[in-house]
């Protein structure tokens, strides 16, 4: 005698077979709806993909990280790391030309560019 189970079949709509969501188990429709759809349509249902979406072009010297551009920036010599530390304004709080000092209170958020001299915080850029 078959079992119970065996006989009974998961309800299931016509898309249910081609989306990206289906189970593909007798049991189980799919994760979002275990128990099959209640209606004649499925609002969760996923397109399959008909190919494998191509990958994004990465320039020489970046890469695509969360599906955004980023840089990557140069290594730094051991000398350049000791002037940064040395002079940079975020470590001295002063303007490495003119010794301007910035307000510790409140520092810049990105760029130290100096509002005195003009001097450009593009040591790290």
């Amino acid at each position: 005698m078959r079992s119970v189970l065996a006989l009974t079949r998961m309800p299931q709509i016509p898309l249910c077979s081609v989306c990206n969501l289906f189970a593909r188990n007798p049991h189980l429709v799919c994760a979002v709806h275990p128990d099959g759809p209640t209606t004649d349509t499925c609002l969760d249902f996923r397109a399959p993909l008909l190919h494998e979406p191509e990958p994004l072009w990465e320039p020489e010297g970046a890469s695509y990280y969360n599906g955004e551009l980023s840089l990557f920036k140069p290594r730094l010599t051991r000398e350049q790391q000791l002037w940064l530390l040395d002079n940079h304004p975020f470590f001295t709080g002063r303007c490495p030309q003119c010794h301007y000092r910035f307000d510790p209170n409140h520092p810049p958020q990105v760029h130290w560019d100096c509002p005195d001299c003009g001097w450009i915080d593009d040591a790290l850029h």
